[in-house]
């Protein structure tokens, strides 16, 4: 990407259920080549290259070469965007049920 391109939003990165198993193996692994995340799919290599560059772009991916492999690792760091924007819905559905709670409680007083 360019200097001038804003980076990919970390929401449309995760959207894809595939990109949210590359962030699943990647949590549970320090560093894998993508030969073996590549055999988790029933994808090609193109594909799941495809995937990694667009998480790569939203900086929840960084990649390394070690010879000819490239080696992929998890940088959840931009995932705490998408915990606080759930966090404020919890919050918000939190409370609706205490008052729903309370509300209930009144009516059968």
């Amino acid at each position: 990407m360019t200097e001038n391109n804003q980076m990919r939003d970390v929401f449309d990165a995760i959207a894809d259920p595939t990109r949210r198993r590359l962030i699943q193996l990647l949590a549970e692994a320090e560093e894998l080549p993508l030969h073996e995340l590549t055999t988790q799919f029933q994808m090609g290599r193109t594909a799941v290259s495809k995937h990694l560059t667009i998480l790569k772009e939203a900086g929840l991916v960084l990649d390394r070469k070690v010879g000819r492999e490239t080696r992929f690792r998890l940088n959840a760091e931009p995932l705490k965007e998408v915990q606080d924007w759930v966090g404020f819905y919890r919050k918000f559905w939190l409370t609706n049920m205490m008052r729903l709670n309370q509300l209930l409680e009144e009516e059968e007083e």
